[in-house]
């Protein structure tokens, strides 16, 4: 079964870091990239640009409306994502821990309908 591993933190934390921090970080989130494909579980995964790139769109009475950011004003945004393929959501949580930014942010694990 896939399941989506959406990362959320606050993205004012990352312009604050060192370029030492920055450097652990993103080899933290390679490490577990090699990992989940030597497991078999990988399917997908990305990196996203700041939520103040964002368009949200929406339809009302047959006109499209866009609005500059994301949806809603929040502490945490996504930042990126892990698609994964594993047995099941026991299996998705134990590999949604291994997120770096799991340790500071949050990860929601969410099934894919298929």
């Amino acid at each position: 079964m896939q399941y989506l591993l959406q990362i959320n933190s606050d993205e004012s934390l990352y312009p604050k870091m060192s370029e030492q921090e920055m450097g652990q970080l993103m080899a933290a989130y390679e490490q577990l990239g090699k990992e989940s494909v030597e497991a078999g579980v990988y399917v997908s995964s990305n990196r996203l640009h700041p939520s103040e790139t964002a368009t949200t769109v929406r339809v009302r009475n047959g006109e499209v409306l866009t609005t500059d950011g994301p949806f809603a004003e929040t502490k945490e945004q996504i930042g990126g994502y892990f698609l994964i393929d594993v047995k099941d959501l026991d299996e998705a949580i134990r590999w949604a821990a291994k997120v770096p930014t799991a340790k500071y942010g949050s990860v929601e694990v969410r099934p894919v309908w298929e």
